[in-house]
């Protein structure tokens, strides 16, 4: 599945599982939540105890995603208030804001530059009032300038979408039925062995289930990221002009190459990814991008 898609999915276990260990310790001294009965599982309790778990989560990671990219890529941000840019750097951010006055936003993104040999950009934030559209400084290296505006222009739409927030309560309602079949099936498991081992076998089956189910649930998470990929080709070419965006694309097929696997919490936020298999592919492939656009 490659390095990515292994982080993603670890990443994303790994703040299941830690919040689902400490709200079940809560539930063991206070009573609060708990599914177990003597009759067996209390499934609408389960589904609120599943529902915390999974959103909490995912919403935590929304509310922090600017800053955890900017952490993460290194951004710095173009502040023409607080520093003085370049022109380069003064003309990226004027690209930037016109494109989002164009898209009917009222708050301006905050805009940046990580520096990367990878032609890519993203965008990421909370809401469309604190989002974030940075790119790499091989974008702007090689890429010329309607490539450039197509490449801002796709990022733009993203924002004027709302896919940040779409995509976290997707990832929201995904994490909500890993945890909780995760847990109907570790039950089950304990039905097999002596009660002595029961906590034991539900508390490993609870992991080794979680993993199995994440993995199919990445499945639905994957098909929507390259869903909105296509929605935001298609913004992008209404507020760049389609020839734009559509060079944008083609442009961005010499640096597959280049793109950088290691930044798993940032991949599906990119214009650009690596090949995977179709179903694990955050990116839909670059020449049926085009085609939709061309037939557009």
């Amino acid at each position: 599945m490659g390095k990515r898609i292994l982080l993603f999915l670890l990443s994303n276990i790994l703040v299941i599982t830690t919040i689902g260990i400490v709200l079940s310790i809560i539930s063991s001294f206070t009573g609060v939540g708990t599914y177990f009965t003597a009759d067996g599982i209390n499934l609408p309790a389960l589904l609120v105890f599943s529902a915390v778990v999974g959103f909490v989560g995912s919403f935590a990671s929304l509310l922090m995603s600017r800053w955890m990219a900017k952490m993460a890529m290194g951004v710095q941000v173009l502040n023409p208030e607080k520093e003085s840019l370049t022109d380069e750097q003064q003309q990226l951010v004027d690209r930037v804001h016109r494109l989002a006055r164009a898209a009917g936003l009222t708050n301006m993104p905050e805009v940046g530059i990580y520096n990367s040999r990878e032609v890519n950009a993203f965008a990421t934030g909370p809401s469309k009032r604190r989002s974030l559209v940075a790119v790499s400084t091989g974008l702007l290296q090689e890429m010329d300038d309607n490539a450039v505006e197509g490449v801002l222009a796709h990022e733009v739409a993203h924002i004027a979408n709302g896919d940040m927030v779409t995509m976290t309560l997707l990832q929201g309602i995904v994490n909500t039925f890993v945890v909780f079949f995760a847990r109907i099936a570790a039950w089950v498991a304990t039905r097999f062995v002596r009660e002595e081992l029961a906590p034991i076998v539900h508390f490993i089956a609870v992991i080794v289930f979680q993993i199995v189910f994440s993995i199919l649930g990445s499945l639905v998470v994957f098909a929507y990221s390259r869903h909105r990929e296509f929605h935001a080709d298609r913004g992008g070419a209404d507020l760049a002009g389609k020839d734009k965006m559509i060079h944008a694309l083609r442009s961005l097929e010499h640096y597959t190459a280049r793109i950088k696997e290691e930044q798993a919490s940032v991949a599906t936020l990119k214009i650009n990814g690596k090949k995977q298999t179709l179903l694990f592919s955050t990116h839909p492939d670059l020449n049926e991008r085009i085609r939709r656009l061309e037939a557009k």
